[in-house]
């Protein structure tokens, strides 16, 4: 166990890599960034309903798995085993099997819904009254969350702890602090972390039943903000006790708390994210003066966005650099924390603020100054947030490697 009120210990990320609505890996999304070329675009649902959708493209998802990989096909599972493959994560990840060997590394993903697409499919395509979802079911392999931990672990070659976490949108923020504890435990030397979900009927339409999904791109912050945009994703990072090669970033604080305020709306004085976010600073022996930029949670709905700035002004004052990256990718669910820390690891590399995309107006109501346009800044420090439903909060600090 860590003591939250105590320093830790640092981790090191030694490799990372993202596949998201920007891009497949991590030059393409910065590229995006840079650009202002945001990945969110319309389309219409088969209600007529009309939504933008932070999809990834299909050419980066590849097609179907095959061989010993083919139970586990469908297109969440495509898109870890294509974004797997970027950035040089395999070689790294090999480097670490032959360090401490395959059992002592560990895998810890984050996902919501896994793949739970593919059995919508078998749902739409067969006659479940009769209790027919046809032979290409495979539950245990796609709709288990389980399955796109096992299958990481077997593409990887691993054999240490694994575990599925599903904590809704903090899933794979919570990895993170899973693997560091993990570590500290002596129970393995290194972990894989990863986030993945694509976008599915029980996202779009449980959000639109919730009056949260936007038919707009979704607006952080902004005056008029409506509701969240969904997007997919898939990132992992590599976590070791020590930095190895140039452009390591430290993982020094991290921050959990659930309020349990109600099932789907946060707290509205943002209680819990304010512990999450108290606790990762004090992990980290830092004062909110020496955050450079906080990648906020900032999910374009109105309650979501005013309980975070609630947080962020007892904690900052308003007085950091702020921004969501949300308009950029669409809120990737479970793959939110994976996707806005590798983000945070390629805006920390390129001293780059970026914009909170589509935010126009800024909510006066709202006390924290979000970035409109991209900033370039030194940046060593920053504090990425990811909150989710039932009040599952959390916060994890990086800090470049000099």
């Amino acid at each position: 166990m860590t003591n939250a009120s105590a320093p830790i210990a640092p981790l090191y990320v030694n490799a990372y890599t993202l596949t998201s609505a920007l891009g497949a890996g991590n030059e393409a999304a910065l590229a995006a960034l840079r650009s202002g070329r945001g990945g969110l675009r319309e389309l219409e649902l088969r209600t007529g309903r009309k939504t933008w959708l932070g999809l990834v493209d299909d050419e980066a998802i590849g097609g179907s798995l095959r061989g010993e990989f083919a139970g586990f096909d469908c297109r969440a599972h495509r898109m870890l085993g294509r974004g797997v493959e970027r950035d040089g994560f395999p070689l790294a990840v090999a480097g670490a099997r032959e360090r401490y060997g395959a059992e002592r590394v560990g895998c810890f993903v984050g996902t919501i819904a896994s793949g739970l697409a593919h059995l919508e499919a078998c749902y739409v395509r067969h006659a479940p009254s009769t209790d027919d979802l046809g032979s290409d079911v495979r539950v245990r392999h796609t709709a288990h969350l389980f399955s796109a931990t096992e299958y990481v672990m077997r593409v990887l070659g691993l054999d240490g702890p694994s575990a599925t976490i599903s904590t809704a949108c903090s899933s794979s923020a919570k990895v993170f602090a899973t693997a560091y504890r993990h570590i500290a435990a002596g129970l393995c030397d290194a972990a894989v972390v990863a986030g993945i979900d694509c976008a599915n009927e029980g996202f779009i339409y449980g959000f639109h039943s919730l009056g949260l999904l936007s038919a707009q791109p979704c607006r952080p912050w902004d005056r008029n903000r409506d509701g969240i945009s969904i997007g997919e994703a898939a990132g992992f990072a590599l976590l070791e006790r020590a930095p190895r090669g140039h452009g390591a970033v430290a993982l020094t604080g991290f921050g959990e708390s659930s309020d349990a305020y109600h099932m789907t709306a946060p707290h509205p004085e943002g209680e819990g994210a304010r512990v999450a976010i108290e606790q990762a600073l004090r992990r980290a022996g830092l004062a909110a003066a020496d955050i450079d930029y906080v990648n906020l949670h900032g999910s374009g709905t109105p309650s979501n966005d005013r309980s975070e700035d609630a947080a962020i002004a007892s904690v900052f004052g308003g007085a950091c650099a702020s921004s969501s990256t949300k308009g950029w990718t669409g809120h990737t669910q479970g793959a939110a924390g994976i996707t806005e820390a590798v983000l945070s690891f390629l805006c920390m590399r390129a001293n780059l603020v970026p914009s909170t995309l589509n935010t126009t107006d800024p909510d006066p109501d709202l006390r924290t100054d979000v970035a409109l346009e991209n900033q370039e800044r030194p940046l060593r420090r920053v504090l990425s947030n990811s909150f989710g439903f039932g009040g599952n909060n959390c916060a994890l600090i990086f800090e470049a490697v000099q």
